[in-house]
């Protein structure tokens, strides 16, 4: 499921943020309120979604953006609440960081397949927050909460020096 944040989703913009997760899953919904604050700062040029971390959904929504920022939760051997930004155009994404969807193939996945297909976005960057609580819930952990404003400040370098304007507040 796609859903489009502050307005309606239009192909082709500049830059395109997508933030994956499940809002009941507790810290499963980082990446959507990224991307919930992000939209909130009304960047030109920048359209934000929500996804699920389909793969095959993603791929197809990524197509005709330029820079695609992801940000999503991760497994990883780390601190929870610990930031991990990859540049997918440049190394593969690790698959063993992005193992919480519940599709057959999610965000590391769906990079790698894109990327054999030649349909990776011209610049993709894919932001990961280890998580620490997945059970049934609506609120992040206080460490993923912490994590949220540096995850956005960094994404918001990101899409200014993608040409997005606005400010960055």
């Amino acid at each position: 499921m796609v859903e489009a944040i502050g307005k309606k989703f239009r192909a082709k913009k500049n830059v395109l943020v997508i933030g994956v997760g499940n809002a009941y899953r507790s810290d499963d919904a980082v990446g959507l309120v990224a991307a919930r604050r992000i939209a909130e700062k009304g960047l030109t040029d920048v359209e934000v979604v929500n996804q699920t971390g389909d793969g095959a959904a993603l791929i197809e929504l990524w197509q005709d953006a330029g820079t695609v920022i992801l940000v999503d939760i991760v497994q990883a051997d780390a601190q929870p609440g610990s930031i991990h930004r990859f540049e997918a155009g440049v190394r593969p994404v690790p698959e063993e960081y992005f193992h919480y969807s519940t599709h057959l193939f999610g965000v590391a996945e769906a990079v790698e397949l894109a990327r054999a297909l030649k349909k990776l976005p011209p610049r993709l960057i894919v932001y990961g927050v280890k998580g620490k609580d997945l059970s049934p819930g609506t609120n992040l952990s206080p460490e993923v909460e912490a994590a949220v404003p540096e995850v956005v400040d960094r994404a918001l370098q990101d899409i200014h020096a993608a040409g997005a304007t606005g400010e960055l507040h």
